[in-house]
């Protein structure tokens, strides 16, 4: 449903908000989320043009978000790298269906409005805070580690 940009994007923000505020580098990120370096630069490109992420270059500088965990949004992430696709009109062009979207056409989109609005809802502090039994890119310690993927 998500593709692996938005994926990517979603691991580098965990990661920032879970550092913050320190500023972590770009291969920092990459190894804590398991997200190849050069499209991580990418990604954190299309971010911080969209304000959620700040760049400093040198010494102790590093890529940091520009709000606090409490502040962004899980859908501020999606939006600022593939913005969730509503369907306003008819995705077929009919002329007699316009914007009286199909049965099949107003589910897809009213889909599409409860992954928004839960998203919407989730900011990354809490995310981070899941009572869950792991943590977001952890051990189970709170310490963040590079998830290691088994062969075979």
């Amino acid at each position: 449903m998500f593709s692996r940009t938005v994926e990517y994007a979603l691991r580098a923000v965990i990661h920032l908000a879970h550092e913050a505020p320190k500023a972590r580098t770009t291969a920092q990120i990459a190894d804590a989320t398991q997200v190849p370096k050069d499209y991580l630069s990418k990604i954190l490109q299309g971010l911080a043009k969209k304000g959620l992420v700040e760049t400093q270059r040198g010494v102790g500088g590093g890529v940091s978000l520009t709000r606090t965990p409490e502040e962004i949004t899980i859908l501020d992430v999606v939006n600022a790298v593939e913005p969730i696709a509503r369907i306003a009109t008819c995705p077929l062009n009919l002329p007699n269906h316009g914007a009286n979207l199909c049965p099949l056409h107003r589910r897809m989109d009213a889909a599409m409005a409860t992954v928004e609005e839960a998203f919407r809802r989730s900011t990354l502090a809490e995310v981070l805070a899941d009572p869950s039994t792991s943590v977001p890119l952890c051990d189970g310690s709170g310490t963040m580690q590079t998830l290691k993927v088994r062969n075979g």
